[in-house]
């Protein structure tokens, strides 16, 4: 069996490794119709109009040529000239209109691969091991998904229409330009490759420069988000100063290393935008020679001054791409690093239906990065009972926690849900199952009601309301002003810890889950709330699996069977009077906390008698 899973879960990272690597081979137009879907027919509409529309852009250069042969040759025929006039009028206006349609299909189909992306961005977190999400800034995942993503919306719905039509426009007028005189059309590129040249020095060391750009943008990102989030702490220490300096010095590197890049591309930039477009410095002396000596016509070569002076233009437009173009490949590739990150090792579909509700881990090894924190911790959590999961902190016991709450995945070793490998079970179902409250609570920037009712989105007022009471939450809820309508505000700022905590609870009691996972829910509670909470947790896991992680000791001591986690290995287990009798580590921590106890009530009594 172990063998098999082994073998499972080296095809699953050689596949992620196939498809990132087929990612990063892959081409920026190939990228773009990945992810386009149904929509690739309107990028294909995009291109086909714009090209319609770069041909109405042209004809009225020949209708202009046209007309200069007929004034040339004396021709007073002012009706036709007119007539030609309001040709070349219809077809400019057609190029814009048909620009238009092209830009509005482009984007259509930009805005539909931006949701998409941003879609499966936010399914892959929800699907990766919670290391990848905690190690990195919140702001760094936060520009990746919004303004990064938001940034290539202007290179994906401008430069396939733009392109197309800046590079089409210039291939049919040199064309034509060799109808009129092959020689006259050579001359007009010549400036053409030295500015090329230019701007290929300009893009030498382009990919390096604009990752330092964003190493530095993503510093100041997550500088301001520290900042903005820690301003509490920074008030109450004293440390406003040293904290705005941080602040102000990476907004200063950024803005160095920026202008450091700018100053190495000025140079070439600055040849290239002045050589490219002097078209007229080759062309009028070769074109004087050719019409002095005779092989040139007069009229020829106006068409051809006419020509040369729409034709760079577009050149120059689509050199500006390549560097929105390099961009989006760097963005790209931040995005394909999210998308390819190996998930949570888990079917679509259960493999197998556990027996019951018990909690089975088996040799179970767990290190963070390379520092390993589990060392074969083995332990059965009957169903329907209740765990406790005690020791010093740092011990392991979070991490347990986490593990069987599919939060992170096992190094070595099973976790077992009803006699199945948590593995064998789908994410969904298997979320179905769990309910895990931490001791810190995410609240969302929403009512009350909706962050509680989050646990069973069907749920009725009512039910809410209900086990908000049965939870403790209900008296405070309602002394609000708006009541269960009160907006949290983010992440439960609002309100107090104790209260986050509560609704916290309740929303994991909607849930109605048969496995409950408290992680120290009762940290920030006072006394006489915990005894509330602790009578109706009593209350609402009847019959179900629960896992308490607490560090009063007191509140866990009628718990069915008690582990003693030290360093990353179960120490100890048994019920309170068994581990009590044989002394060791839990009977210190009791007689530690006991003592406490002791000092908090004497406190308190002479605290009584003084008054």
């Amino acid at each position: 069996m172990r063998l098999i899973r082994m073998r499972r879960k080296v095809r699953i990272k050689e596949g992620f490794h196939l498809e990132a690597k087929r990612q990063k081979e892959r081409s920026t137009l190939g990228w773009v119709m990945t992810f386009a879907g149904t929509h690739r027919g309107l990028y294909a509409a995009s291109v086909a109009v714009a090209a319609v529309g770069v041909v109405c852009g042209i004809i009225p250069y020949f209708i202009m040529g046209d007309m200069i042969h007929r004034l040339v040759e004396g021709d007073r025929n002012w009706q036709a000239y007119l007539a030609s006039g309001l040709a070349m009028a219809v077809f400019w206006t057609a190029r814009v209109v048909f620009h238009s349609i092209s830009t509005a299909c482009s984007h259509k189909a930009t805005f539909h691969v931006l949701a998409q992306l941003r879609r499966m961005m936010c399914d892959k977190l929800s699907r990766v091991p919670l290391g990848y999400v905690k190690d990195r800034p919140s702001g760094t995942l936060k520009n990746i998904m919004m303004e990064r993503t938001d940034s290539i919306e202007t290179t994906l719905a401008h430069v396939l229409p733009e392109f197309t039509g800046n590079i089409l426009a210039p291939v049919l007028v040199f064309l034509y330009m060799l109808t009129i005189d092959w020689r006259m059309a050579l001359i007009s590129l010549i400036t053409l490759p030295l500015g090329l040249l230019f701007y290929s020095m300009m893009m030498i060391g382009y990919e390096e420069n604009y990752k330092n750009v964003l190493a530095k943008t993503k510093t100041l990102n997550d500088t301001a988000v520290e900042y903005i989030n820690g301003i509490e702490v920074i008030k109450a220490f004293g440390k406003a100063k040293t904290s705005y300096d941080r602040f102000v010095t990476a907004a200063k590197e950024g803005a160095a290393c920026y202008v450091d890049w700018m100053r190495k591309c000025n140079i070439p930039f600055s040849l290239g935008m002045v050589v490219i477009p002097c078209t007229a410095l080759t062309v009028l002396p070769f074109g004087g020679l050719f019409v002095r000596n005779g092989s040139l016509a007069p009229v020829d070569f106006i068409m051809i001054i006419l020509l040369s002076v729409g034709l760079i233009q577009p050149f120059i437009t689509c050199m500006s791409y390549t560097d929105d173009l390099g961009k989006m490949g760097t963005i790209i590739g931040e995005v394909t690093e999210i998308l390819t990150q190996e998930e949570l090792d888990r079917p679509k579909e259960d493999r197998a239906r556990p027996a019951d509700h018990s909690v089975t881990l088996e040799n179970v090894h767990f290190a963070y990065h390379d520092r390993e924190v589990l060392h074969g911790v083995s332990m059965e959590i009957p169903s329907g009972s209740v765990a406790a999961l005690v020791g010093p902190s740092g011990s392991g016991k979070s991490t347990i926690a986490k593990l069987i709450a599919s939060l992170w995945d096992v190094k070595e070793g099973s976790v077992r849900i009803g006699g199945v490998d948590i593995r064998d079970l789908s994410l969904e179902e298997y979320n179905r199952r769990i309910a895990y409250v931490s001791q810190d609570n995410y609240l969302f920037d929403d009512t009350i009601r909706e962050n509680i009712r989050m646990g069973r989105p069907g749920a009725t007022d009512g039910e809410v309301e209900e086990v908000a009471r049965r939870s403790g939450c209900h008296d405070f809820i309602m002394s609000l002003e708006k009541g269960y309508d009160t907006v949290a505000g983010g992440s439960g700022g609002h309100l107090s810890g104790g209260e986050r905590q509560r609704i916290a609870i309740a929303r994991a009691m909607l849930k109605d889950a048969p496995i409950v996972i408290l992680d120290e829910a009762s940290a920030y509670m006072d006394p006489e709330n915990e005894a509330v909470i602790q009578a109706s947790v009593a209350r609402l896991v009847q019959g179900k699996t629960l896992i308490v992680i607490a560090h009063r000791l007191s509140t866990v001591s009628d718990a069915d069977r008690i582990f003693v986690i030290r360093d990353g290995r179960v120490d100890a287990a048994g019920t309170h009077r068994e581990l009590l009798a044989r002394g060791g580590l839990y009977s210190q921590m009791w007689a530690a906390h006991m003592s406490v106890k002791d000092q908090a009530a004497e406190k308190e009594k002479g605290g009584e008698l003084h008054a």
